[in-house]
C-alpha cells in the first residue's frame, strides 16, 4: 500500500538522510519526494510504499524524532507591505517596532522602483490576531502599511507554516474537515510539483487553487445566482437550462408529466440547487428522480446521490462504480489531473453515487471513430440517438441527439465559450491551469467536436453544451 508522509523536518544538514534511513531499515520504498524551500522551508512530502505494518512503524518512528506534526499550530504568517521613503535608515523604525512586539520575520523583499519610496514586504509570524492589529495601529503612525494576501504576493514567501496556513484558509472557506484539510495539503503539493516541472511557478499554482476556492465559496447561499432559461421543444416538451456560476450546467427536460435531468453540477451547491428544483418542479420531492450523466467529471455529477436512477454509458458507469468502491476515477488515474480532481472533490464535498442507482445505456464497446452511435435513448416525446466520443475530453463521454426535434446535449465535447456569464468565464480559467488541460487529449476533443457538428442534419438546432448558454445552430440544406 501507499502513504504520503507530510513531514516537518529541521532545516539542517542530514535531515532527509535521517528519514531515508528510517524507511530503508523498515524495507519501505520511497516513490516520490517533494521539497521547495521557496514555498515552505521545512515541509517535505514523501510518498512511500510498503505493508500496513511497515508504514505504521515508520509513522511511529518519524513521530518519535519530531518529523511528523502533532497537535494544532495556531501560528500563521501575515504578509505586510510598508511604503517607506527611499533613504538610508528608513526601515530601522519599522524593524524596532517589530522587535518590540516580539514578531519573527519569515520573509523580506524590497527593491527600488524609480520613485521616492520603496515598497518593503515582510512576512510576520503571529499566533494572535489582536497583536497584529495593535502592531498595525502603531506601524501606520510611521508609514503607510497594507496587509497583502499571500495569493497576490509577487512570489511565495519562505516560512515553515505556509501549507497549513494555505490549507486552513481553504478549509474555512468551504467548511471541510481536518482530515480533508490534510489531504488538501498533500494534493496542493502534488499540483505544485507537477506544474513546477512544466515551468509553472509555485506562486501561480497556489494562487490558482486559492482563487478557485474563493470563487466556489463566493457563489454560495444568496450569491448563488445561476442563469436560468426556458426552451420550447414541442407543445408538451421543454428544456430548462440552469447555468451556475461554478460547475457544469444542469438541463431539465420536461415531457408531459415526467422529468429527466442532464448532469447536476457541484455537490457543494446542493441546498441552492434543491431550492431551484423545488421552485421549478413543486412535486420534486415526490417524483421519480432520473438523471442522464454525460461524463463522470466531478463538476457534472456532484448531486447524483439525490437521484433514484442515473443513466450513463458503460465507461462512465465503470468510473462511477470504481469511485463507489473508494477507488480512483478516470481523471485520478491521469497523474496530471489527479491533484486538481482530488482538490475539487475535497472542496466541493463530493460523494460517489451508489452502484445500484446506475443503469448503463448504449452498447459497451471500444470506440474506434471520433464519435460512434452506441444505441438509442427515449424520453417522453423525444427519441435520442446515443453517441459516445473516443475520450478526447474523458472516456465514456456521451452525446444525445434528437434529429426530429433538432436538439442535442453534448456534455463537454462542446462548451459554449462565447456565451458564458462573467462568473462562468472567470471560473473556467482555473481548471486548465491546474490540470494543464481540461481535456484528456485536446486535439482529439477538437476533432470530436467537428465530427459532432458535421453529423447534424439540415435545420435550426438547439445545442445544449456542458457549460455556457444554449447555442442556436443552423445547418443549410444541401442543394441538389
Amino acid at each position: 500500500m501507499n502513504k504520503t508522509f507530510v513531514t516537518n523536518m529541521p532545516n539542517h544538514i542530514g535531515a532527509f538522510l535521517k528519514a531515508s534511513r528510517c524507511f530503508a531499515a523498515l524495507g519501505i520504498n520511497i516513490t516520490r519526494v517533494s521539497y521547495n524551500k521557496a514555498v515552505d522551508s521545512h515541509m517535505l512530502f514523501i510518498d512511500a510504499e510498503g505493508t500496513a505494518q511497515q508504514l505504521e512503524k515508520a509513522t511511529q518512528e518519524l513521530s518519535a524524532i519530531g518529523y511528523l506534526p502533532c497537535g494544532k499550530d495556531n501560528r500563521s504568517v501575515v504578509l505586510l507591505e510598508f511604503r517607506l521613503k527611499d533613504e538610508p535608515g528608513s526601515v530601522t523604525a519599522v524593524l524596532e517596532l517589530i522587535s518590540a512586539h516580539s514578531f519573527n520575520i519569515s520573509y523580506i523583499s524590497s527593491q527600488e522602483n524609480g520613485t521616492p519610496y520603496q515598497l518593503f514586504k515582510m512576512g510576520l509570524i503571529s499566533d494572535d490576531p489582536e497583536k497584529i492589529n495593535t502592531f498595525l495601529d502603531e506601524a501606520r503612525k510611521l508609514c503607510s502599511v497594507r496587509v497583502i494576501d499571500y495569493n497576490h504576493a509577487d512570489q511565495i514567501f519562505d516560512n515553515s507554516f505556509f501549507y497549513n496556513t494555505f490549507a486552513g484558509e481553504l478549509s474555512s472557506a468551504m467548511d471541510i474537515s481536518d482530515e480533508a484539510k490534510n489531504e488538501l495539503i498533500v494534493n496542493a503539493n502534488l499540483a505544485m510539483q507537477i506544474l513546477d516541472e512544466s515551468g509553472v511557478s509555485p506562486y501561480r499554482t497556489f494562487d490558482s487553487i486559492s482563487r478557485f476556492a474563493e470563487l466556489l465559496a463566493a457563489s454560495r447561499g444568496t450569491n448563488f445566482t445561476p442563469r436560468i432559461t426556458a426552451h420550447r421543444i414541442t407543445e408538451n416538451t421543454d428544456v430548462t437550462l440552469i447555468e451556475p456560476p461554478c460547475g457544469s450546467n444542469t438541463a431539465i427536460i420536461r415531457s408531459g408529466g415526467d422529468y429527466l435531468f442532464i448532469d447536476t453540477g457541484y455537490a457543494c451547491y446542493q441546498a441552492e440547487m434543491l431550492g431551484i428544483f423545488r421552485n421549478l418542479i413543486p412535486a420534486f420531492d415526490r417524483i421519480q428522480k432520473k438523471c442522464f450523466l454525460t461524463h463522470a467529471d466531478v463538476d457534472h455529477g456532484g448531486l447524483l446521490p439525490l437521484f433514484d436512477t442515473v443513466y450513463a454509458s458503460a465507461k462512465s458507469a465503470e468510473c462511477l462504480r470504481a469511485e463507489s468502491r473508494g477507488e480512483d476515477g478516470f481523471r485520478e488515474k491521469n497523474p496530471l489531473h489527479k491533484p486538481y480532481v482530488r482538490i475539487c472533490k475535497l472542496l466541493t464535498s463530493y460523494a460517489p453515487v451508489r452502484a445500484e442507482q446506475i443503469i448503463v445505456v448504449g452498447e459497451k464497446r471500444e470506440i474506434r471513430q471520433l464519435i460512434e452511435q452506441t444505441g438509442f435513448f427515449d424520453f417522453g416525446e423525444l427519441h435520442f440517438e446515443l453517441y459516445e466520443g473516443s475520450g478526447g475530453h474523458l472516456a465514456g463521454e456521451s452525446v444525445l441527439i434528437d434529429f426530429a426535434h433538432h436538439i442535442a446535449f453534448t456534455g463537454d465535447i462542446f462548451v459554449n465559450m462565447k456565451d458564458m456569464t462573467a462568473q462562468q468565464a472567470q471560473y473556467n480559467r482555473y481548471a486548465p491551469i491546474l490540470m494543464t488541460s481540461v481535456d484528456t487529449d485536446k486535439t482529439r476533443c477538437a476533432q470530436e467536436r467537428q465530427a459532432l457538428f458535421a453529423r447534424l442534419g439540415a435545420g435550426t438546432w438547439q445545442i445544449f453544451g456542458g457549460h455556457g448558454g444554449m447555442k442556436q445552430y443552423t445547418v443549410a440544406p444541401v442543394s441538389g
